[in-house]
């Protein structure tokens, strides 16, 4: 079990009602044989509260106490109980609901302040070390949508970790060998052949894609007719070889485009010529979980848990996809990271119970290995599925949707939804600058409150630190729901890493912008120029004590948007 990582104002109420568990024990009032994790949530209905646990009814059975009762111990030994609360109140069964003092809230404020962009992160990783491996895309193609999907996610499971206190690494694994690399020599190879006018037969199952014409284009170029004159083998090899460095060098600069920096790119030819494939059989074999049957090696995966045992050498000599997986798993092993991350579309479902029995093979848990899995994009155009390129009539590529709405859009939608769900993505709402747009409904949000200090610098307004303003007449009811809003983000992003989910995070900056456009429309932050008349709605009369605790509220709004955005890999305009 982790610890929960909580904003100031609920680690103060959870600390609270731990001093009070303690204190009755002591009394005799409880037994405590097993001590409870204080859990803390907003109530379903504001008027109920700040803060809900439901800490009673969880110690219900083993105290064999109605929960209602356990409530009211609880209570009475509250410390401290009318410094920190207005209200606390029994719901039945057993709810603890609790609103605190106004003024506790404050604090949210000056603790943003003091961490600044550090505001929200945690400890709870302790340095521990991760490996995200994520996109892996072969590089026989421009990158499609879906790794788009796939990069966003991989990237904002890093971020996240090291947020909350690990040492996350990011790797693309380069599928550079094997079959499909045959394949990418073997087609561009019959494209220029084509181009000479002296065809070749195209392989079975080659690459068609237009790109492939545009490839062999370019070593037509640039070789003339010389690999013509060569024994096919080589000729497809210099093809191969060709083709793979500017394919792999089209999907680094599309990726640098969308934000992407790895920290390590991993050569599945690497790994073969180092004998590494051999190396995990000899080391599988020592361990018994190699056998070899008609003529195949085959690896035990079904006894840990896989369907059937699985082939890893073919009967020709020829090593499976999962040989090579192994390998490298084997080496991510080696390189001695507490957890791997590998973030593979969902059609590869299946896949994780054998590399799940190659971990356990090698003895470790089978959850040493996390598999995020990121089901398909469908994007429209008013309200239409796009499925072909309009430039080159076949698939969409990443690049596409970028040059199209822009990486940060792009980025947003992609994160929007849990990753194991479809996701309709929107190209003409991802391009309007409006509030139906989410991600522009967010930067718009930070951009707005940066406008705020530009203004209030043509006018000579100052915005005081936190510890230096009176923060009590933030008594508005709106005030103090952006103030709790903010208050949970701590909490919000450690379970969105913990559970590999960064669609929690978009969810909570969409609600923080609604709240901070809500209140931008309904209240004034600063007092109309005194040579001007004010255009906007509301009518209030601020004092200046008023007008520098606002300025620290935004102030803190913005921080905290331009937070959850730098996790989720997306830029805070100052400007829109």
């Amino acid at each position: 079990m982790f610890p929960v990582a909580q904003g100031i104002v609920q680690e103060k109420v959870a600390s609270a009602l731990r001093d009070a568990l303690s204190a009755a024990k002591d009394r005799g009032q409880l037994r405590m044989e097993s001590w409870p994790t204080v859990t803390l949530d907003a109530p379903k209905r504001p008027e109920w509260g700040d803060l809900a646990t439901t800490v009673a009814m969880a110690l219900a059975a083993s105290e064999q106490r109605a929960p209602y009762d356990i409530a009211q111990i609880i209570i009475d030994n509250l410390p401290a109980r009318e410094e920190l609360f207005e209200r606390v109140e029994i719901a039945r069964p057993g709810f603890l609901n609790m609103t605190v003092k106004p003024a506790l809230w404050m604090e949210v404020l000056r603790d943003i302040e003091r961490q600044g962009a550090a505001y929200g992160g945690a400890d709870i990783g302790l340095g521990k070390r991760v490996l995200v491996e994520y996109v892996s895309a072969n590089p026989t193609g421009p990158l499609h949508v879906g790794h788009g999907r796939g990069a966003a996610v991989g990237q904002a499971l890093a971020n996240m970790l090291k947020a909350i206190g690990y040492d996350a690494v990011s790797e693309y694994y380069i599928n550079d060998a094997g079959r499909q690399m045959k394949l990418l020599g073997a087609s561009v190879y019959a494209r220029y052949r084509e181009l000479l006018g002296r065809p070749v037969p195209f392989p079975e199952d080659g690459y068609h894609g237009g790109y492939i014409t545009d490839v062999a284009e370019r070593i037509r170029a640039a070789e003339g007719d010389r690999l013509a004159a060569l024994p096919m083998a080589d000729a497809e090899a210099r093809c191969r070889e060709l083709a793979y460095r500017e394919l792999l060098s089209v999907i680094k600069h599309d990726l640098a485009s969308f934000g992407m920096e790895f920290d390590s790119w991993f050569s599945e030819a690497s790994l073969i010529e180092a004998g590494a494939i051999e190396q995990s059989f000899d080391d599988l074999k020592r361990r018994q979980f190699l056998f070899e049957e008609d003529g195949a090696l085959w690896f035990r995966s079904s006894q840990f848990g896989d369907e059937k045992d699985r082939v890893v050498r073919k009967q020709d000599g020829e090593c499976t996809y999962l040989a090579s997986d192994i390998a490298y798993h084997r080496d991510k092993l080696q390189r001695g990271y507490d957890l791997l991350i590998d973030v593979w579309g969902a059609d590869h479902h299946g896949y994780i119970p054998r590399m799940q029995a190659v971990m356990q093979a090698y003895g470790h848990p089978k959850d040493k290995l996390r598999v995020v899995l990121v089901q398909l994009v469908k994007l429209l155009r008013g309200g239409v599925e796009v499925k072909m390129s309009k430039r080159t009539g076949e698939f969409i590529t990443m690049r596409e949707v970028i040059d199209e709405v822009g990486a940060d859009a792009a980025k947003f939608y992609f994160l929007m939804r849990d990753s194991t769900t479809h996701l309709e993505f929107d190209l003409d709402l991802a391009k309007q600058q409006s509030a139906d747009n989410p991600v522009y409904y967010v930067q718009y949000a930070h951009a707005r409150i940066a406008s705020l200090w530009r203004v209030a610098a043509a006018r000579g307004i100052a915005c005081p630190p936190a510890a230096d303003t009176d923060l009590s007449v933030l008594t508005d009811p709106d005030e103090l729901g952006l103030i709790r809003k903010l208050s949970s983000y701590p909490e919000v992003l450690q379970a969105a890493a913990l559970a590999f989910e960064p669609h929690r995070l978009t969810y909570y900056l969409q609600q923080l912008a609604a709240l901070l456009h809500t209140f931008y429309n309904k209240h004034r932050i600063m007092p109309p120029a005194v040579d001007q008349e004010s255009d906007e709605a509301s009518t209030e009369e601020l004092s200046p004590k008023q007008t520098a605790a606002r300025l620290v509220l935004m102030r803190s709004v913005q921080q905290v948007l331009r937070n959850g955005l730098a996790v989720l890999g997306i830029s805070a305009p100052e400007k829109m």
